[in-house]
């Protein structure tokens, strides 16, 4: 895992999860901050291997950080987190060592994690495991929650 404690160290990571933390430091809302990416990249891991999949942990750890160090980004000019995380990221993942194939998987997967459907195992299981992070059961805003003004119940394991 040593890449991926490279990304938890790298500047600029530090620097877009202080910047996410700043922006929502009102907000009623779920936060985009450490615990969530670890939230992501521990459910990531276990969806990962409940299915068999053999995705290397340091992709799907590198996937669960990155997926919204660009929710700043999306505040200041409205421009989608997921592909501003993903053009962030690519430096990030270049500076700790990923190869090209890497790289393109994990990227790949950063954008489209808010997308419903999937190719990719990875894609797929960032995307779960970012709505499986969320602690809806619980929450006091949970009633002005988008998530929910359709009538979406919370469970707590869906499968897509």
């Amino acid at each position: 895992m040593k890449r991926v404690n490279c990304i938890l160290e790298d500047d600029d990571f530090l620097s877009y999860i202080a910047k996410n933390k700043e922006l929502e430091q009102d907000r009623m809302f779920c936060h985009h901050d450490i615990n969530h990416l670890l939230d992501v990249c521990r459910i990531a891991w276990i969806l990962n291997l409940e299915e068999n999949l053999s995705i290397p942990k340091e992709t799907v750890y590198a996937s669960g950080l990155l997926h919204d160090i660009g929710r700043w980004v999306e505040y200041e000019t409205g421009k989608d987190h997921a592909i501003a995380s993903g053009e962030l990221a690519d430096s990030i993942l270049t500076r700790c060592g990923f190869l090209n194939d890497e790289k393109a998987n994990i990227l790949r997967a950063i954008i489209s994690h808010r997308n419903k459907e999937h190719r990719a195992d990875l894609s797929r299981i960032l995307y779960r495991a970012d709505k499986l992070s969320r602690p809806c059961f619980h929450c006091d805003a949970k009633s002005r929650c988008k998530r929910f003004q359709k009538g979406e119940k919370q469970i707590l394991y869906f499968r897509y």
